[in-house]
């Protein structure tokens, strides 16, 4: 198995909402904002060559929505998802699976492109990956979180023909090194990718833990669909990983890609951060 990380680019959120009840006197420090009370956050994925195939985990933002769309959001930076594939030189037509985490529009926008007036697959070759539970909570959303899951996004790769679902069972094996974990307090069923790579393991924290500034057990975002959730299963995985000696990968953070974890007199905080490829 070889990993590589994909930068798509960067996004600008609130960052009242993304610390939820912190206060900005204390999350200032950790991601300091712009004048807009909005700082900038990664949106960072993973490529894994684990055999004969050759699975992308999410997909940024992508590029098909309008200018009004993208005016709230400020993308920056030179990173693209093709210039990141480029440069371990894959195409996107070399992908096999897509494995989408969640389908909020900035970790899946990047699957379906316009060709003319039609919607199609990004990646032509690709299976793309959900889980039923998930994708009818994304197909039938709340009215709170409906702001998020783009049908644009999301129906196009049904009527592919090119979805198939994770079964929605707790360590369900994706591929020999890659198992599947549940967590529900950000969105219904988000999934993670555990990885075994070079002896190590590795967890794709998705959004239930954003970035290292979100470890501390409080620092919850306002976009968690039940915080309380979030809150128990932020103990449970920092737990696990700290007594496992876990790497954690983060999608979000727009600095650190990786960190471990140690106990400190406050709880458990980052440990060493380094990049992916230095493992």
């Amino acid at each position: 198995m070889k990993l590589y990380t994909i930068d798509t680019g960067f996004f600008k959120l609130d960052g009242g909402a993304m610390f939820g009840v912190v206060p900005k006197t204390i999350w200032n420090k950790l991601n300091p904002a712009d004048e807009n009370n909005l700082c900038s956050w990664a949106m960072r994925c993973l490529l894994i060559e684990d055999g004969n195939r050759l699975i992308l985990v999410d997909n940024g933002i992508g590029d098909k929505q309008d200018a009004k769309f993208f005016s709230h959001y400020y993308l920056h930076g030179d990173a693209t998802l093709d210039k990141s594939l480029a440069a371990h030189g894959f195409h996107r037509n070399d992908i096999t699976d897509v494995f989408l985490t969640h389908l909020h529009f900035d970790h899946c926008g990047g699957s379906i492109i316009r060709e003319g007036e039609k919607l199609v697959p990004a990646f032509k070759n690709a299976t793309y990956w959900s889980n039923a539970d998930h994708w009818k909570w994304a197909t039938e959303p709340n009215d709170r979180e409906k702001a998020s899951f783009l049908k644009e996004n999301i129906l196009p790769i049904q009527e592919s023909g090119q979805l198939k679902f994770v079964e929605h069972t707790e360590g369900v094996r994706f591929t020999d090194n890659f198992t599947v974990r549940f967590v529900n307090g950000h969105t219904d069923a988000m999934m993670l990718p555990q990885l075994n790579y070079k002896g190590k393991t590795i967890l794709y924290m998705a959004d239930l833990l954003p970035s290292t500034g979100h470890i501390p057990v409080p620092y919850v975002m306002a976009y968690d669909m039940f915080p309380l959730t979030t809150l128990q299963e932020k103990k449970q995985y920092l737990k696990e990983a700290l007594d496992n000696q876990y790497i954690l990968f983060f999608e979000h953070d727009p600095v650190t890609e990786c960190c471990t974890l140690q106990q400190t007199e406050k709880g458990i905080r980052a440990g060493e951060t380094f990049k992916l490829k230095d493992l």
